[in-house]
């Protein structure tokens, strides 16, 4: 299997997708999360990387996600079946492969999709328009922006994932250093550390640093009040992809020539595997993850320093990167009417309350607050203030996040940025040919 049909599961390891799609499940199908005593002839498909928990069995926590499906089998009273995503049985398959292929052949009701599934399908018109549902009016705009194609609302999360840097606040503190709101302060505080003898400043693998060229390249473009006129001379050819991206590349070049992070490592170094020890053990002060890593006992949970979670350096300060997954009704689905009922229920404020509770992530609703560890207070600040960068936007007609993120292992291997640039050039001209 490729680089490109990989790179979904790795880059966005923070929504239920891609962490469930990295474990493997085991195919079930045909039984709902109620243990009703009646057959219910109302039934709704749900292609979904979660494996649900059996209703019966003691002591098991229910997860976040089945809890409101079972409120959406309540409330209107259908049955939910999961047909769940299995690495056994789709063998070299991606789930993204199999997500399209499922919603091209109509198998499904409701489909969980990433960004660029998302983007292909709702581009090929197979994906219902969601923006009548009851519970859009209180979507905030960032997810209406990231999953709006044609004018269409095609996608819907449950939470909104935020990637951030991670900082040893007690390192910063050792030397002297205020937390970086530029590039140019990035580059000062790493040079700081490697004066002072810390080998590695930036503990990087080799899906992550993408967020640094997102948060660089379009810091303006989503923060500048002119972010549709911009992607339309994007989507046009009138503006180049590589203009944006070109002062991203040239930073982590930058960083690259300074010994500021090792590339060699970060090209084989899978997310959080290949820096989180040296983070945890106090040798190198900055990693790059999402939000639930810092809830997270298996990630950085529970560091032996003060930590805090902040945006990424650009022109605007500390920029938190986010990127949208989403719930999608397929336009031919065999039973629309009950998967967009279910879809309202299960993304309303009252379950989404529940889902953001259990979860302790951002939710798609403005009205659904999350009451974030001090850690993350900085990034969601930020978030509050509606200062954001879009890493997948569905309205972009080059993919975003996972094209960044390849081209960024090109140079991590010894690319040029002018070869890099040139990529994505190409890449902007294959679309435009469409």
């Amino acid at each position: 299997m490729g680089d490109f049909k990989r790179f979904t599961a790795a880059c966005l390891a923070g929504a239920a997708v891609l962490v469930m799609s990295a474990c493997g499940s085991r195919e079930e199908s045909g039984v709902n999360l109620v243990a009703d005593e009646e057959e219910n002839d109302r039934i709704v498909n749900f292609y979904s990387p979660m494996e649900k928990m059996d209703p019966d069995g003691e002591n098991v926590a229910r997860s976040a996600a089945d809890k409101t499906i079972r409120m959406a089998e309540e409330q209107q009273n259908v049955t939910v079946n999961y047909i769940t995503y299995t690495a056994e049985d789709y063998q070299d398959k991606t789930y993204d492969d199999v997500a399209l292929d499922r919603a091209r052949n109509d198998m499904d009701d409701i489909y969980l999709l990433n960004p660029d599934t998302i983007r292909s399908l709702g581009e090929e018109g197979r994906l219902m328009d969601l923006s009548e549902l009851e519970c859009v009016k209180n979507l905030r705009d960032v997810v209406k922006t990231a999953n709006t194609i044609d004018g269409k609302l095609v996608a819907i999360p449950q939470e909104v994932v935020a990637y951030g840097l991670f900082i040893n606040k007690d390192m910063f503190d050792q030397y002297n250093l205020e937390l970086p709101e530029t590039p140019e302060d990035f580059l000062e505080c790493c040079r700081v550390f490697k004066e002072n003898g810390i080998e590695t400043p930036v503990g990087a693998n080799r899906w992550w640093l993408e967020t640094f060229v997102l948060a660089q390249a379009y810091a303006d473009l989503y923060n500048g009040g002119n972010t549709e006129a911009e992607i339309a001379a994007l989507n046009s050819g009138e503006a180049r992809y590589s203009d944006y991206m070109r002062p991203g590349f040239e930073f982590l070049q930058e960083m690259i020539d300074c010994g500021y992070i090792d590339a060699k490592k970060a090209y084989v170094s899978e997310a959080i595997e290949g820096e989180g020890a040296d983070f945890l053990a106090g040798k190198t002060p900055i990693v790059m993850a999402y939000w639930g890593a810092a809830n997270s006992e298996t990630a950085y949970g529970k560091p032996d320093f003060n930590m805090l979670v902040i945006g990424f350096p650009s022109s605007r300060g500390q920029m938190p990167v986010m990127s949208i997954t989403g719930f999608a009704v397929g336009i031919n689905a065999e039973h629309k009417e009950d998967a967009m009922s279910v879809l309202d229920v299960i993304l309303s404020d009252e379950a989404l309350q529940v889902y953001t509770e259990t979860n302790k992530v951002i939710s798609p609703s403005k009205n659904v607050k999350v009451d974030c560890i001090p850690a993350l207070k900085p990034l969601n600040d930020r978030i509050g203030e509606n200062v954001y960068v879009l890493g997948a936007n569905a309205g972009m007609q080059v993919e975003q996040w996972g094209n960044t993120c390849l081209i960024v292992r090109k140079l991590l291997n010894g690319a040029a940025v002018e070869e890099c640039m040139a990529e994505f050039d190409r890449l902007q001209e294959e679309a435009l040919a469409k």
